[in-house]
C-alpha cells in the first residue's frame, strides 16, 4: 500500500512517539494513502512523503465511519486509547467531530444526533502507525516540496460543509432533539 505524510520535513524514518495522545487514532505516525488529500493541507514549505507499507503479520484494526469509530475516536480526544493495534485504519475525523465533543458532553446532543454531523462532507482515510514493528513496515520511497493548495478552493468547499452542517443541525433543532437551554 502507497501512503503519504505531509509535514515540514523529510521523514526517512518515522517517529510514531511524535504523534498527539489525544489524535483520532491515538499516538502514533500519521498517513493517508490519498496523496490529494495529504497535498491539500500542504502549508508554505510542506514536504509530501512518499511510503510503500506491507501490512503483513501486523495487528491492523480497521474502522468504517459509524458509532464503533465516533466511539473510538470519542475515548483518544479524551487521551484514553484502548485498542490493542499495530496499525488503525480509518476515516478522519472531520473538524465537526470538535464541536460535537463539547455539545455531547454538556447535554446538549445526543450521540445518534452528533453522528449526522460527522457524517457531513468528505470521507477521507487515516493510516495510524502506532507500534514500532509496524514501523518497522513502512519503507521511505521518497519526497518533495508539496504545492501551495488553492486557497480559494478550501474556501468554497468549507463555506459549502458550514451551510450543510448549519441545514443539519437546524434539522435536529427544529426536532427538538437538542436542549439549547442546557437544563
Amino acid at each position: 500500500m502507497k501512503l503519504y505524510h505531509t509535514g515540514n520535513a523529510e521523514i526517512r524514518e518515522p517517529d510514531i512517539a511524535r504523534g498527539r495522545k489525544n489524535a483520532d487514532f491515538g499516538p502514533g505516525f500519521y498517513l493517508t494513502p490519498d496523496l490529494d488529500f495529504a497535498a491539500r493541507w500542504a502549508g508554505e514549505e510542506a514536504v509530501i512523503n512518499e511510503y510503500k507499507f506491507d501490512e503483513d503479520g501486523l495487528l491492523v484494526h480497521r474502522f468504517d465511519r459509524n458509532e464503533d469509530w465516533f466511539d473510538y475516536i470519542f475515548h483518544n480526544r479524551r487521551a484514553m486509547d484502548g485498542l490493542a493495534a499495530d496499525v488503525v485504519i480509518g476515516p478522519i475525523a472531520n473538524d465537526t467531530i470538535f464541536e460535537t465533543f463539547g455539545i455531547i458532553s454538556s447535554g446538549f446532543l445526543k450521540p445518534a444526533d452528533a453522528m449526522k454531523l460527522l457524517m457531513i462532507g468528505p470521507e477521507y482515510t487515516q493510516v495510524a502507525v502506532k507500534t514500532q514493528r509496524a514501523a518497522e513496515h513502512l519503507r521511505w520511497i521518497r519526497s518533495w516540496k508539496a504545492e501551495k493548495p488553492d486557497a480559494g478552493l478550501r474556501k468554497a468547499e468549507q463555506a459549502e460543509y458550514n451551510a450543510l452542517f448549519a441545514e443539519v443541525l437546524q434539522e435536529i433543532v427544529d426536532a427538538g432533539r437538542v436542549n439549547l437551554k442546557g437544563k
